[in-house]
């Protein structure tokens, strides 16, 4: 499977974005479909995850209430809604899927990524 992002820009403080993340190759589930981010000059962190099947979802302490995540199964795309930005969401974004049962945040339990797509927030 493959994954590629979209959807990233600028937007203004307090604005909304939403990024998709399209799966192609064969059907994303039953996994889960991560998504995380790297400010500029930091390390990648873990944002949201969705579990395929059920739809199960998981939010950093930094995003609850402002981001949701969400997937489309017959279009095999997850998304990612953000709203409320801040200046501080500024990152580029990666979705990526982890095979593994249990949801999880460390970036090394996802073996696939996409290319990233870049968020910037102005205040």
């Amino acid at each position: 499977v493959q994954l590629q992002a979209s959807g990233g820009g600028l937007v203004q403080a307090g604005g909304s974005l939403r990024l998709g993340c399209a799966a192609s190759g064969r059907t994303f589930g039953p996994y889960t479909m991560g998504w995380f981010r790297q400010p500029p000059g930091k390390e990648r962190e873990f944002v949201a995850a969705i579990k395929w099947t059920g739809g199960s979802t998981y939010y950093s302490d930094s995003v609850k209430g402002r981001f949701t995540v969400s997937r489309d199964n017959a279009k095999n795309t997850g998304y990612l809604q953000m709203n409320s930005l801040e200046s501080e969401d500024t990152a580029v974004y990666y979705c990526a899927r982890s095979t593994r049962l249990a949801v999880t945040d460390a970036p090394y339990h996802y073996d696939i990524w996409g290319q990233g797509t870049q968020v910037t927030v102005s205040s």
